[in-house]
Order: C-alpha cells, then structure tokens, then sequence
C-alpha cells in the first residue's frame, strides 16, 4: 500500500497530514519527497541511524573523438547540450540523467559520471515508524532525480506514506507516480481553491485515484464546498480551523499526540483512504 500525499500550494498542511497519517499506520514508512525544505522530521522526531550522499549521472563528453555530428543536441529533451562546433557544451542542472545522448553517440564520444545532488538520511521514529527523507544539494536545479532515489531507498513490504512536494511541477510527479491512492490536501481559501483544481488536474492525466482532505476548514469560504459537491469528487475529510491544533504543529508537535480528537480524525482518514485502494483493486 503505497499513500501520497500531495497539495496544489505550500502551506495547506500537507506534512502534518502525512505525519499525522504515518502516526496511526501500523509498521510504516514514512518517505518525505519535499527535499528543497523536508520537515517532516520535526514532527516525527526520528533518530538518524544512516545518512549517505547521492549522485545523479551526467555525461562527460571527449571533445577529441566527438565530430560535433549533432546527434547528442537532437536527442536531449531538455536542451542541457549546446554544440558550438568546435566543443559540447554540457548545462548540467538542466541533465535528467536519462542517458540518451551517450546510448545515441555514433562516435561513443560520451561516457558517463556521478555527480553528487543530495544526502538521504534513514532513521526510525520512537513508535517505530521507519523514516527516510532527503536533503537537495543547494544550487541543484532538478529535484526529481533525488526524489526518485529516496522513493526507492526503501526495498521492503511495509505500508509507505509519501509526503510530496507542493505544486504541480516535475518534483510532484515524480513523487506521486505509482501510488495507489494520492490524498490532496487543500484550505478554504481562494488560493487553495484554484491550486486544488490544477493537482486534481495532474492526477487525472496520469490516472491516480484520489481523495480530498480540507485542512483549515471554513464554512464561510462556501465555493470549495460548492466545487466539490458540483462535480462529485471524494471528500475525505475536513479538518476544522482550530487552535489547539494550530499550536501543536507550531510548537513543532504532533496533533495526533497532543489533540485528542485529531488521531480519530487521522484514523478516519486511514480507513477510508484503504477502502478507496480494495475498491481501486476490484473495479
């Protein structure tokens, strides 16, 4: 069972959320994919027992035996080669590491070379919750490469809850590919209203089912009610706007284990969250 959880903005709530939800997961995982600013460690508090740098492949071209045929530019989808006829000019912050340019080299004038982007950092939480998340190298461009790598760090069977970066960039893609069920975190404001539009957008094009969660819930911003109820979509939760909750995750604590009725809230959640998945498994 893999869960993300993802949001169309920052600051809906989205890693109290996923923290929340990790913290009434038996035997999890939690991953955080946000590696330009992951915070899910204040909340969940681990203990670090691993952290290790990670490197994304970039090519390294002999000018010596390259004839400046062209073929490594055309085959770059992202524009990160320039031929300036007498050398290749590599932009290593626009290289995905797909690795085209040297498999289409006629003249195998391309080889290939780590560059380090980030560290992953693995550790377990006091109630046993396995913990990995990831730090970008400051000046590194691309982020999914390092979130492809921390999302595949861990190898085991367990239930993994993804916490994914905001927006709807590659990053968020990258994060909640192949999940079998994504939860949307958004806020009863105009911002979270019209950003919510844009993920839900992303994952019907990429066929990932999902749910809505409400954080910050206000009865007065009646339009994301209305936007819901109109075009049928899955609401699972609201989580009203309230201040005990507020000063948890301000103090850096979780409200699962600070407010009372916000770990019925996650619970809640986690159960219809496995329902939706068995019945995604049998449609």
């Amino acid at each position: 069972m893999v869960i993300s959880i993802a949001s169309g903005k920052g600051g809906t709530g989205k890693t109290t959320v996923a923290c929340g939800l990790a913290s009434v997961t038996n035997n999890c995982v939690y991953i955080d994919c946000d590696v330009e600013e992951p915070n899910g460690h204040i909340l969940l508090k681990p203990k670090i027992t691993l952290e290790e740098s990670s490197y994304k492949i970039i090519p390294k071209i002999n000018n010596d035996l390259c004839n400046f045929c062209n073929k490594c530019t055309e085959v770059c989808e992202f524009n990160a080669l320039l031929n300036f006829k007498t050398e290749i000019y590599l932009i290593d912050e626009l290289c995905h590491s797909c690795g085209a340019c040297t498999y289409f080299c006629p003249q195998k004038a391309i080889t290939e070379v780590k560059k380090e982007n980030g560290k992953i950092r693995i550790g377990e939480t006091s109630n046993n919750i396995l913990f990995y998340d990831a730090y970008l190298k400051v000046g590194e461009a691309s982020a999914a490469p390092l979130i492809k790598k921390v999302k595949n760090a861990y190898k085991g069977d367990r239930p993994v809850i993804i916490d994914s970066p905001p927006g709807t960039s590659c990053s968020m893609l990258e994060a909640v590919k192949d999940s079998d069920f994504c939860v949307l975190v958004t806020e009863s404001t105009p911002f979270g209203f019209n950003d919510l539009k844009l993920a839900i957008n992303v994952l019907r094009q990429i066929n990932i089912p999902y749910g809505i969660v409400i954080n910050k819930y206000d009865e007065n911003f009646s339009l994301l009610d209305e936007y819901i109820h109109d075009n049928q979509l899955n609401l699972l939760l609201r989580i009203p706007f309230r201040m005990d909750i507020a000063e948890s995750y301000s103090k850096g604590e979780l409200p699962t284990e600070t407010v009372k009725d916000y770990k019925v809230m996650m619970l809640d959640l986690l159960e219809k969250i496995k329902k939706e998945i068995v019945k995604k498994e049998y449609a």
